[in-house]
């Protein structure tokens, strides 16, 4: 089980099902799928998606009579959204991002090198070829509640 940043356990639990499912979920799908591993209430399962639609973690929609949720961003928004994080908590990004690489295997390396060339490539829509934020995912969509409080680097 993936540990999220600023959730519970068992709230990582149901956000690793939510991610794996690829598809929105009512609570007693959710519930079938977490009680594969746990013995949980529906109440349960329902005040903790609850809880991670208040979180901003979850978006819901009423679809006949009973609420479907989703994930507001995917788990690789997540993790680049973490990465994004970590890298503007140092003093040195340059050295960090040594570190960083030095600890990939070759296949990340090559994912690494595909994803700086489609970052560099221009994009539709405005002059800069971009949206100002170089392919990232606009952090205010991604569990506004446990993010740490920080000024975002824009891009030169």
């Amino acid at each position: 089980m993936l540990r999220v940043k600023g959730l519970g356990e068992l709230e990582a639990a149901v956000m690793d099902r939510m991610w794996a499912a690829d598809r929105p979920m009512t609570v007693r799908e959710v519930l079938t799928e977490v009680n594969t591993t746990r013995d949980l209430a529906y109440t349960t399962v329902m005040t903790v998606l609850d809880n991670l639609h208040k979180k901003d973690w979850l978006r819901r929609e009423m679809v006949s009579r009973a609420w479907v949720y989703s994930p507001v961003a995917t788990l690789e928004q997540y993790s680049a959204q973490l990465m994004e994080s970590a890298l503007n908590a140092s003093s040195d990004s340059g050295a960090t991002l040594v570190h960083f690489v030095q600890a990939m295997g070759q296949d990340e390396i090559e994912a690494l090198q595909a994803a700086l060339r489609e970052a560099k490539a221009p994009r539709a829509g405005t002059a800069s070829g971009g949206d100002g934020h170089a392919g990232r995912p606009h952090a205010e969509t991604i569990g506004a509640a446990t993010r740490p409080s920080r000024a975002r680097k824009e891009p030169s």
